[in-house]
C-alpha cells in the first residue's frame, strides 16, 4: 500500500509557488521542470488544488499562486485536495473474504477499529503541519 505521489508532488508545487512567486511566473511548465513530471500531471493537480481553494490559476501562461495564508494550509488540506486515497479510507479491504472461514468472516471486526485509529493518527499528524512550517524548513535548507 502506498499513498499516491500526487500528495508529495502537490506539496512540492506549493513550495515552489511560494519560493519563486516574486522571481518569475510560476507556470505548469515551470513546476513540471522542478518536479520532473509531465506538465499534464501538474495541470491536473493545479485544478484539484484550485477546486479546494488552495491556489489560484490564471488562464494561459498567467501562472499559479497560493490563494490563502500559508499558516492556514495544512498537509491534510493538500492530502484531501489531491485525492490521495479513494473512498475517504486509507486502507482498502480485499473483496469477498471467505464467509465460511472464521478469519474471513470476522476480518472487519478484527481490523476496522484499529485501522481507523491508524488513519486518524496519520490525519492528525498531517493536520499539525502547515505550509508555513515547511517553508521555514525550506528557508533553512535552500537559502
Amino acid at each position: 500500500m502506498q499513498i499516491s505521489s500526487r500528495f508529495t508532488i502537490a506539496v512540492h508545487m506549493l513550495l515552489c509557488m511560494e519560493v519563486f512567486q516574486d522571481k518569475q511566473k510560476v507556470t505548469s511548465d515551470f513546476l513540471a521542470s522542478s518536479v520532473n513530471a509531465n506538465p499534464v500531471v501538474i495541470r491536473r493537480l493545479l485544478q484539484q488544488l484550485k477546486k479546494a481553494g488552495i491556489v489560484s490559476v490564471k488562464r494561459g501562461s498567467g501562472g499559479a499562486a497560493i490563494a490563502k495564508p500559508l499558516e492556514q494550509i495544512t498537509l491534510l488540506d493538500v492530502y484531501r485536495a489531491v485525492d490521495c486515497v479513494s473512498e475517504e479510507t486509507l486502507f482498502h479491504f480485499h473483496e469477498n473474504p471467505n464467509p465460511h472461514c472464521p478469519v474471513g468472516r470476522n476480518i472487519h471486526a478484527i481490523l476496522d477499529r484499529r485501522l481507523d485509529a491508524v488513519q486518524n493518527a496519520m490525519e492528525q499528524q498531517l493536520q499539525s503541519v502547515s505550509l508555513k512550517m515547511l517553508l521555514e524548513d525550506a528557508d533553512r535548507l535552500i537559502f
